[in-house]
């Protein structure tokens, strides 16, 4: 049981390690730029950047909702491409025509509808519209 426990250790001491070294790396990297960095402060270093141009207006301005469900909709698709990925990979080591392939199938072509819907939702809502 002993050998069991060091063995588990040893196989995530790498990763233990890479994180260590980012935390070292992120502190003198903020130390670094906090002792040798620059210090000008002034009037036109306060004022906001906003690519390149003067600020017009407050910055609590309100925004339409289609922005945010345009956004939603966005990572939707996103996450659906995040689990189509391992999905693929798994069911290229199926077995064809066997029952647990029929149920990934099942299973992904659901989940691939419920996304259709969605976007189908979205377009008749008119988020896709810009006028």
């Amino acid at each position: 049981m002993q050998l069991l426990a060091a063995s588990a250790i040893d196989a995530y001491l790498p990763i233990g390690i890479v994180f260590v070294m980012a935390v070292i790396f992120a502190i003198v990297n903020i130390v670094a730029s906090q002792l040798l960095g620059p210090r000008a402060d002034g009037a036109v270093k306060g004022t906001p950047y906003e690519s390149g141009m003067d600020p017009i207006g407050s910055a609590r301005k309100k925004f339409n909702i289609r922005f945010y469900v345009l956004a939603m909709t966005f990572l939707v698709f996103d996450v659906e491409i995040i689990f189509l990925y391992p999905w693929a990979v798994t069911f290229t080591q199926l077995e064809p025509r066997s029952p647990e392939a029929l149920l990934f199938l099942g299973r992904i072509l659901f989940f691939i509808g419920t996304s259709v819907v969605a976007y189908i939702y979205a377009w008749r809502k008119g988020v896709f519209r810009w006028d």
